[in-house]
């Protein structure tokens, strides 16, 4: 009789799946993130709430809610994380169906993130090319200006203030003016895409919030797109339209171009700003990236394992019946991969919840995995390689002052409001 009844509800559920319409599943009507959903969002400074590691060891793979008539499903396993990461074909992650006008009927929500093949094929091939290693290196330059440039602003709110905050001279800058300057954004516009994006990741005010700081931002750089299809500039957006401007529409090109800054600056700025917190409590690796060059690669790949600022990966939707880690997953369902879950998952070795360069941090997925696999990781990992050592090269004596860092709470992309810190003499070398 059991097996009988599970198959007439499966049967059920599918009849029901088939018959209910899309746009009545409108995740954008959420005005609260509730906490059974929300949990896996919050933080205990550095570290996951206990809750995650305690989910993981129970099982890898935990339902986790239903809401709006979908199950949700959570992975904090590793193993069990890649193998969802690496499937495109049993998922989707294409959220337009469920936000109902905000991204259906407007256009609002797009991007790579949010795109299946073969959309997100041929779009990717498009901006790939920008982001190899060879191509990098021709902005490698720029890069070690602007770390410089706000590093001199450092030292100039010290010599009048012996307290300074860190998000607002470098951990924010130095990814921000890298962004503009590669999409080619001018200096008029900058002002105006500075407020764009923290609102896009915090989900204090449920789907809504989020939705529509997305929209504005897309609106923003659909904008530039416009501007620049007659007057190609001399960034990322100018450089697709010379090579393919008959190829690529304005809302297609203004979707790689907002996946470039979501993926570039709001995660950038959390690892710097809370990196350097993280190094200041651990003068051994300190003076390490001070002294010793090799030090750089493997203390910047711990980092991004053990504080994995993007909190969750892009929601994947399934399209047939799965069985994940044991777990049955049918179609329709929502699977959430936590990042920090499977980021702390034992396999990296004793005590994953501690930060340690000398652990074999590859295989982290701080980028993600797969066919979403963050594009522009190779820009990121080259701004966190050069901006700590030159930190620690031209304030050896830095220190963290008294005061709470700020930790954000349940956001997508977490981060810290400030990091307060006293610089010391400069560097002699300098």
């Amino acid at each position: 009789m059991t097996a009988m009844r599970r198959q007439l509800q499966g049967m059920v559920r599918k009849t029901l799946l088939r018959l209910m319409p899309a746009q009545t599943i409108d995740l954008s009507r959420l005005d609260k993130v509730p906490d059974s959903l929300g949990w896996p969002l919050k933080r205990d400074g550095f570290d996951p709430v206990p809750r995650l590691a305690e989910t993981r060891g129970e099982h890898p793979v935990h339902h986790l809610t239903s809401l709006l008539g979908m199950n949700v499903w959570l992975v904090t396993g590793l193993e069990e994380g890649r193998e969802v990461l690496m499937e495109p074909r049993a998922y989707s992650t294409d959220i337009r169906p469920y936000v109902g006008q905000r991204g259906a009927a407007d256009g609002d929500i797009g991007g790579l993130g949010f795109t299946d093949p073969p959309d997100h094929t041929r779009l990717r091939k498009l901006i790939t090319p920008e982001f190899t290693m060879h191509r990098l290196e021709r902005i490698r330059p720029m890069v070690n200006r602007i770390v410089e440039q706000q590093l001199d602003e450092v030292a100039a709110k010290a010599s009048g203030s012996e307290v300074v905050d860190l998000i607002p001279t470098f951990a924010f800058p130095v990814p921000f003016l890298v962004i503009c300057e590669l999409l080619g954004l001018p200096d008029h516009d900058r002002e105006v895409f500075r407020h764009l994006g923290s609102a896009r990741f915090d989900v204090t005010e449920g789907g809504y919030g989020s939705l529509g700081a997305i929209s504005d931002s897309r609106e923003f750089l659909k904008d530039a797109t416009r501007r620049q299809r007659s007057d190609p500039g001399p960034g990322l957006i100018g450089q697709i339209l010379r090579e393919h401007g008959d190829e690529i529409n304005d809302y297609d090109l203004a979707g790689l171009a907002d996946g470039v800054f979501t993926g570039g600056m709001e995660t950038s700025a959390g690892m710097l700003a809370m990196g350097t917190a993280v190094l200041l409590g651990d003068r051994h690796t300190w003076n390490r990236l001070r002294d010793d060059d090799s030090s750089v690669d493997p203390v910047v790949e711990e980092l991004l394992r053990y504080l994995s600022v993007v909190q969750v990966a892009f929601p994947r939707f399934a399209k047939e019946d799965r069985t994940v880690g044991g777990r049955q997953v049918h179609k329709g369902d929502v699977v959430l991969v936590s990042v920090p879950g499977v980021n702390r998952d034992p396999v990296f070795g004793e005590a994953p919840d501690t930060f340690d360069p000398e652990r074999p941090a590859h295989g982290h997925l701080a980028f993600g995995h797969g066919l979403h696999r963050c594009i522009g990781s190779e820009l990121a990992r080259m701004e966190l390689r050069t901006a700590f050592p030159a930190l620690v090269r031209r304030f050896p004596q830095m220190r963290l002052a008294e005061g709470d860092l700020g930790f954000r709470q349940s956001s997508l992309v977490y981060g810290v409001d400030r990091v307060p810190v006293v610089p010391g003499p400069e560097s002699a070398a300098q």
